[in-house]
């Protein structure tokens, strides 16, 4: 270090926070540091040209007049804003935003010389008085850019001299005018030469804020300004051709069209004239399809600028169309207009979306927020000439459809009621959404089934984003069934096909982004010009405007409970889940049941497996849905951790020894589906019988035997989802049953000897019957099975981590994770064994053996007791 010059050591002083420790390690280092230039050039190197004297001024120990000029003379910039706030603060002033000593710490004849100095850059002109800075003449400025040009204090050709010649700018990020200046920018373009010239950087951060500022509405001027705005977007383009109206803001403004009609009015001009990079039809077209799963359409100001924007530009496309029949039928929200068939005919005749078509009454009905749809059937038979036939057909086909959208419970709980569909619904839910783990994504690809979710049951509580982005998993959602309209519902509500009632592909060519997961739409083409969403202009700007406070900004932009982010749901304020009204309806042993609960199960739905779990209803005790092996496996192919509630409530259930069985279904759906009861067979029971009344003689013998327990009803698993079980018989282990056989002979105070011959041979029986065969408990049939399952999880990660190391640099480090399905496998199977072992103690005693549940003696996963370490032991001679 001490044969280091004198220019290196300087740059290591630049590229240090606080130099202080360096400059006392010798006085080599310390004579370096008091040079000024390397003090001021410390200061430009650090904090830039424009903050460089703001922070020089902070360090008044380290500031003469030597280091004043070099600043001066090497760019710092210095405008007479500085110099005022200076002057303020050094003489006990007020100064709003520093609440540091500052200039405080300079020597007064140092901050007298900087005073001299900067005084003469302005000629002396430097007014010191109150509210006479140059700060609080921009902030005027600002204040006033909201009334019409007659009615301003400050010109422009005064806010020019203040940026030309005193050099106005904010020097520190403190300084609240920092963020308003490109709001005078929005307001006056023509600053922005200056504004650059004087070191602010016009980013393209600030575009879309500019421009709102632009289109924004003020409270006090009701002038039409459509001019205007026009004037100031083609004088900033022409100034910066960076800056342009993106798609973001044009579909802001055309959110407003009703209540900003200058913005909206100038919008049209700029797209008639070319001055837009896209096209504004095109625009509206994508924005109306938004609509069309929003909560927002039920809002009337909201129909009303849709209805304003398709006026204007008129489409053919269908999802525009639906949403537009939507802002009709929904009748602005009202409950019950006074004549509704009156009120649509007339609105559709004004909208010009007349005729309607059978198409489009499914497309209505099919809505998340057509909950009552006996308006729109009205219309079909009066309006529309529908026959009887024709319209029971048409509800077939809706309440098919209504099963795949979540919120649609109250409108299938009336259909069903009034037309009695109550059996054609459960066949249709067991045809169309019985799943199975060969209509899962492929298992190899992960990220496919991360984000793949079941058509049924979708969690309303939770996004989508937390398994990963949905246009990933929506190509595996139906498609094993078949056709259906899944790009019109969106990919969190996809119902399954109704072939039944002649559902065809190409009635549901629509195509559509879907709004939970994101509330803008955007090509590749287009995602330099920006996205588009629902929000208004001035909910953006109110957006803006409070992004530097960063507690407000958490308190209300991040409230799930915020008016603006309720607008943007798929379903209504107040809705009845398609899943709550199937618990309702039909009773937990039900097909539909099983249907609805296993996807319920893959979507991490705990609202719905709670009731589904603990299902009751009018005239029936409380029961349960069972839990099968084949929800454990769906969601080993998906690589998911089941959700809390299913393991616990499993878990809970096994401990209390509850039989957890494959459920039944239909005989024409699941032949090979049923459930088979454990019972003694005839012959077994006449023998039990006649051993009971003492026809077999047993001898004489005292057997001391572990107690046998009392088989609960077992119940088989499904054949197609669990593992097949072996021909051979297993090797039984040497401790299973320990039985001690006694000769000693009886004397004449035992016992044994007044029982009776019928308790005697009942004894025997039993105890040969336990010798004989060994009890499976329902707790050790899922243990054993479960291991399999954690066995399989086991070899496909050991698979891939051998196929990763192949393609992995010898030198890299590797790591592989394992699926939370795994995980939490392996953690609450442990928890079971050792349940399991604690009732084999408390029936065989302590010395009870542990149970091996592998099925291949062969297999290399097993679970075994840890093997207790031995003592060290030492051979001593004698």
């Amino acid at each position: 270090m001490q044969r280091l010059c004198d220019e290196v050591i300087a740059l290591i002083i630049h590229e240090l926070e606080d130099p202080t420790a360096l400059t006392l390690v010798c006085k080599r280092f310390h004579q370096v540091s008091r040079d000024p230039y390397v003090r001021a050039h410390y200061f430009l190197a650090r904090h830039g040209r424009i903050n460089a004297m703001f922070w020089a001024l902070g360090r008044g120990k380290l500031l003469n007049e030597t280091v004043i000029d070099i600043l001066f003379n090497s760019g710092a910039h210095v405008s007479r804003y500085l110099l005022q706030v200076a002057i303020h603060h050094f003489y006990r002033g007020n100064s709003h935003f520093i609440k540091t000593p500052w200039v405080r710490s300079i020597y007064p004849s140092v901050f007298s010389y900087f005073q001299k100095v900067a005084a003469e850059m302005f000629d002396n002109e430097v007014p010191v008085g109150k509210h006479e800075d140059d700060g609080s003449k921009f902030h005027a400025f600002l204040k006033d850019s909201r009334h019409s040009l007659q009615m301003r204090e400050k010109h422009w050709e005064e806010i020019r001299d203040l940026f030309q010649r005193y050099k106005f700018i904010p020097f520190s990020i403190k300084d609240p005018l920092m963020s308003q200046l490109p709001t005078a920018l929005a307001f006056e373009p023509r600053l922005l030469p200056y504004a650059e010239a004087n070191g602010f950087q016009m980013e393209t951060k600030y575009r879309d804020f500019v421009f709102r500022k632009m289109f924004e509405k003020p409270p006090l001027n009701t002038a039409d300004r459509s001019e205007e705005i026009v004037c100031r977007v083609r004088e900033l383009k022409r100034l910066d051709p960076r800056m342009f109206v993106s798609r973001t803001v044009a579909a802001e403004v055309c959110m407003e069209a009703k209540l900003n009609e200058s913005a909206y009015r100038a919008l049209k001009i700029l797209d008639r004239s070319g001055d837009l990079l896209f096209p504004l039809p095109t625009l509206v077209t994508d924005l109306i399809k938004l609509f069309v799963k929003s909560r927002s359409i039920t809002n009337h100001s909201t129909t009303n600028n849709l209805r304003q924007l398709y006026s204007d530009f008129p489409t053919g496309d269908l999802t525009v169309r639906t949403v537009m029949l939507l802002t009709v039928f929904l009748f602005d929200g009202l409950s019950q207009p006074p004549s509704p068939l009156a009120t649509a005919k007339s609105k559709l005749q004004s909208l010009n979306l007349l005729p309607v078509t059978r198409q489009d009454l499914v497309f209505m009905l099919t809505n998340p927020f057509i909950e009552k749809p006996q308006h729109i059937l009205d219309y079909a038979r009066e309006e529309m000439d529908m026959s009887v036939k024709a319209i029971r057909d048409l509800i077939h086909e809706v309440v098919v459809l209504c099963l795949g959208v979540g919120s649609k419970g109250r409108t299938l709980k009336r259909l069903t009621e009034q037309y009695g569909l109550k059996e054609f619904v459960a066949e249709a839910a067991v045809q169309h959404y019985t799943l199975s783990v060969a209509d899962l994504p492929p298992l190899e690809d992960e990220q496919a089934c991360a984000a793949y979710e079941a058509p049924l049951c979708p969690d309303y509580s939770n996004t989508k984003a937390s398994r990963g982005s949905s246009s990933t998993g929506s190509t595996y959602q139906r498609s094993f069934n078949g056709p259906s309209n899944a790009e019109y519902l969106g990919a969190n509500e996809a119902p399954g096909p109704s072939s039944a009632v002649g559902l065809t592909p190409e009635n549901y060519n629509l195509h559509m982004e879907d709004p939970i997961e994101d509330d803008t739409t955007s090509n590749a083409d287009d995602a330099e010009l920006g996205t588009i969403g629902q929000d208004t202009l001035s909910t953006m700007i109110r957006q803006d405007e409070m992004t530097p406070i960063r507690s407000r900004r958490r308190s209300y932009y991040y409230n799930i409970y915020n008016n603006d982010v309720q607008a943007k749901l798929n379903y209504p304020p107040e809705f009845l889940q398609v899943g709550q009204w199937v618990t309702e309806t039909y009773p937990p042993d039900s097909p539909i049941m099983a249907v609805f609960f296993t996807h319920a199960v893959i979507n991490n739905n705990s609202t719905l497996f709670r009731l589904y779990f603990s299902a009751s209803g009018p005239n029936r005790p409380v029961a349960r849905v069972p839990i099968t092996l084949k929800h454990f496996k769906l969601l080993a192919h998906l690589g998911r951790a089941p959700v809390s509630d299913v393991l616990t409530i499993a878990h809970i259930s096994l401990k209390l020894g509850c039989r957890m069985c494959v459920f039944i279904m239909k005989s024409n759906l699941e032949p090979n589906s049923i459930l088979a009861r454990r019972t003694i067979s005839p012959s077994k029971h006449q023998w039990l019988k006649r051993v009971q009344h003492g026809k077999h003689k047993t001898k004489d013998v005292k057997k001391e035997t572990s107690p046998a327990t009392v088989s609960h009803s077992l119940c088989q698993a499904d054949p197609s989802s669990s593992t097949p079980p072996r021909t051979s018989r297993k090797r039984p282990r040497r401790s299973t049953v320990v039985v001690v056989t006694s000769y000693v002979i009886p004397d004449s105070d035992d016992e044994a000897i007044v029982e009776s011959d019928d308790e005697n041979a009942m004894v025997t029986v039993m105890t040969m019957q336990a010798k004989k065969r060994r009890v499976e408990s329902n707790l050790q049939r899922w243990i054993k099975h479960l291991s399999a399952l954690l066995t399989e999880e086991q070899r496909k990660y050991k698979e891939k981590r051998r196929r990763l190391e192949r393609i992995t640099p010898p030198d890299s480090k590797l790591r592989v994770n394992k699926t939370e399905f795994h995980k939490s496998l392996a953690t609450h199977l442990r928890s079971l064994r050792k349940v399991d072992h604690d009732k084999r103690k408390q029936l065989y005693g302590p010395d009870a053996p542990e149970e091996d549940y592998s099925d291949d003696e062969d297999d290399e996963y097993r679970y075994q007791k840890s093997r207790a370490g031995k003592r060290r032991r030492n051979n001593v001679s004698s």
